[in-house]
C-alpha cells in the first residue's frame, strides 16, 4: 500500500500520489497517460484526475501497479474498478493488468478463442483477475516469451490446468513447462498462432503472432511514445545485441498491425507502416 509520507516531490497536490517505492515500470503511464508522467527515477502524478474516465483510469493504474506505489486519499471505491480487468484492447485481445513485481512490472495479455483461451506472459496470481479469467472461460494455454516475464505462470497453469509454452533456452525459469520449443522455428501453435524465435534480449526469447494482426513482443521491442517510433533497448539486452538486430530484421517478413510489448508502450499502425518501422529499427541496431 502506498505511503503518503513517501510521496515523491514531483506529485501535483491532490488525492492521487506516487510514492518512492515506484520502480518506474511505466504501467501507470500506459494506462492513464493524462494523469501520470515520468520523473527522474519514478512515475509521478502530473495532473490530478477529475471525475469521469480519467479518474477511473487512474484507479485502474493503482490496481495494476506491481509495487503498490500509487495511493488515493479520496473516497473512491477501488473495488468497483477490479472487474474492469482484463481491459479490452481490440477483440479478442485484452490487457490483464495486475502487473507483477516478479517481472519488473511487465505487461501480460489475454486472448479469447473458441478453441481455448490464451495468456501471454503472466500477471500476479490474485483473486480478482483469477475470477475474471474464470468467468471468461479460463486459460487453456500460456505462452511465455522469455524467462524474465513468467511471474506467476506456474500458479495459473496449476489453477486452470493450462499448458505452458516456452523455448528450451528459457526453460530453466519454468522447468515444468508442458510444451518446449526447440531450435529456430517458427512454430505453428494453433489456428492463426505462430511463435517466432527472436533471440537477443535473452537466448531463447520468442514473440507470438496472432492472426497476422497482433504481435506480442515480450522484451524484444516496443513503441517510443516520445520519438513516435519502434524501439529496442541495448541497455536491457542480456544476451546479444547483434542477434537481437538479426531477429528484428526477420520480423519484416511478417504482417502485423499491433505491437503489444511486455515492457513499454503498445502501438497500432497499418501493417505497411510497421514494416517500414521494423526495417528502419533493424538497420539502426546493426
Amino acid at each position: 500500500m502506498a505511503n503518503i509520507h513517501k510521496s515523491v516531490p514531483e506529485n501535483t497536490p491532490g488525492d492521487f500520489f506516487v510514492d518512492s517505492t515506484c520502480i518506474d515500470c511505466d504501467a501507470c503511464r500506459q494506462i492513464a497517460p493524462t494523469v501520470f508522467g515520468e520523473a527522474a527515477a519514478t512515475s509521478y502524478v502530473k495532473t490530478q484526475p477529475s471525475a469521469g474516465a480519467d479518474r477511473r483510469r487512474a484507479l485502474q493504474a493503482l490496481l495494476a501497479c506491481p509495487t503498490g506505489s500509487i495511493g488515493c486519499q479520496g473516497d473512491d471505491d477501488v473495488k468497483a474498478v477490479m472487474d474492469d480487468f482484463p481491459l479490452l484492447i481490440e477483440d479478442p485481445v485484452y490487457y490483464c493488468g495486475y502487473n507483477s513485481p516478479k517481472s519488473f512490472g511487465g505487461n501480460s495479455y489475454f486472448v479469447r478463442r473458441s478453441d481455448g483461451n490464451w495468456l501471454i506472459d503472466s500477471p500476479k496470481f490474485v483473486t480478482p483477475i483469477v475470477r475474471r479469467l474464470e468467468a471468461l472461460g479460463g486459460v487453456a494455454h500460456i505462452f511465455l516469451t522469455h524467462r524474465d516475464d513468467v511471474a506467476d505462470a506456474e500458479r495459473f497453469a496449476q489453477h486452470f490446468k493450462s499448458r505452458r509454452i516456452i523455448h528450451r533456452d528459457e526453460q530453466a525459469s519454468q522447468p515444468g513447462a508442458e510444451v518446449v520449443l526447440d531450435g529456430e522455428g517458427p512454430w505453428e501453435l494453433g489456428r492463426g498462432l505462430l511463435a517466432i524465435a527472436t533471440p537477443g534480449h535473452t537466448k531463447g526469447h520468442c514473440v507470438l503472432l496472432l492472426d497476422n494482426r497482433f504481435l506480442f513482443t515480450g522484451d524484444h521491442l516496443d513503441w517510443d511514445r516520445d520519438e513516435k517510433r519502434l524501439s529496442a533497448s541495448e541497455d536491457y539486452c542480456w544476451y546479444s545485441w547483434p542477434r537481437q538486430a538479426e531477429s528484428m530484421a526477420r520480423l519484416a517478413d511478417y504482417r502485423f498491425e499491433w505491437v503489444l510489448p511486455g515492457h513499454g508502450q503498445k502501438v497500432h499502425l497499418v501493417a505497411t507502416q510497421l514494416r517500414e518501422q521494423i526495417v528502419r529499427l533493424a538497420k539502426a541496431m546493426s
